[in-house]
């Protein structure tokens, strides 16, 4: 997996307009997070947060929960987790979203 891919794939998730068409589920956004945080930065480097902090805890559990993937993996399958929600979606953006990721 090359890194360029990868940077296009976190590119192309960033511009994903918040009602456009292809809108990912939270699961999928951990995901993204999870793996974009272990591809950029590593092993999770900060505590976990308070009790009262539920969206900042599940991040972090999501991000923990892929401790120990190097960045190359977490790469991987932050683009095949991109590559499956655009593949769900069967339109011209989709479509070209795929070939510029392929591409990369």
């Amino acid at each position: 997996m090359s890194e360029a891919k990868f940077d296009k794939a976190v590119a192309t998730v960033q511009a994903l307009p918040k009602d456009g068409p292809i809108k990912p589920s939270q699961d999928q956004q951990l995901a993204f997070y999870q793996y974009y945080k272990q591809g950029t930065i590593g092993d999770v480097n900060t505590e976990r947060p308070g009790m009262m902090d539920f969206v900042g805890k599940k991040k972090w559990d999501a991000w923990n929960s892929v401790k120990g993937t190097t960045k190359e993996d977490a790469w991987a399958k932050y683009v095949e987790e991109l590559l499956k929600l655009l593949k769900s979606h069967d339109t011209e953006e989709s479509k070209k979203a795929i070939a510029e990721i392929e591409a990369a």
